[in-house]
C-alpha cells in the first residue's frame, strides 16, 4: 500500500522505486503513489523517475539491490539514491561520487542530470527532498 500522507516524500519515492523495480517502469500503483502525493501535477515528476530507472538500470554494472515495497528497511542502493536525490541540489560533487559508486562507474553524469531534474521537480511542487 503506497504512503497515505500527502507530498512527495522520501517514502513515496521509495515505494514508487521499488514498485518499479519489481513490475516494470509503467506499474500502475506507483503512478498512483505519485498522483496521491502530488496531486494533479504528478506527471513530470513520475516521468522523471521512470527515466532515471531506466538509466540507472542500463548504466550499472553491477545489481542495485531493491527490497520488497512492504520492507521497513532500506537497501544500501536506496539508501544512496535517496541520497543522491537530497545532495543533488546543494552538493552535486557529492551526489555524483555517491550515484557513480552505487553504479559502479567512473562517470555517472547522465543518470545524475536526470536525479536532478526529478529533485528540481518535486521542489517545483513546495516538497524538497533535503540533503
Amino acid at each position: 500500500m503506497p504512503p497515505s500522507c500527502p507530498g512527495c516524500s522520501p517514502t513515496t519515492l521509495l515505494f514508487a522505486c521499488r514498485q518499479m523495480g519489481a513490475h516494470g517502469l509503467e506499474d500502475a500503483s506507483a503512478a498512483h503513489a505519485f498522483l496521491i502525493a502530488l496531486g494533479k501535477d504528478f506527471r513530470r515528476p513520475l516521468v522523471l523517475l521512470r527515466t532515471l530507472m531506466m538509466e540507472l538500470s542500463a548504466a550499472a554494472t553491477r545489481p542495485i539491490r531493491i527490497a520488497p515495497w512492504c520492507c521497513c528497511r532500506m537497501t544500501g542502493s536506496e539508501a544512496a539514491l535517496i541520497d543522491v536525490l537530497g545532495r543533488s541540489l546543494s552538493n552535486e560533487h557529492a551526489a555524483h561520487l555517491l550515484l557513480a559508486d552505487m553504479l559502479g562507474v567512473r562517470h555517472a553524469g547522465g543518470p545524475l542530470a536526470t536525479a536532478t531534474a526529478l529533485a528540481i521537480a518535486i521542489a517545483d511542487q513546495g516538497m524538497p527532498i533535503g540533503g
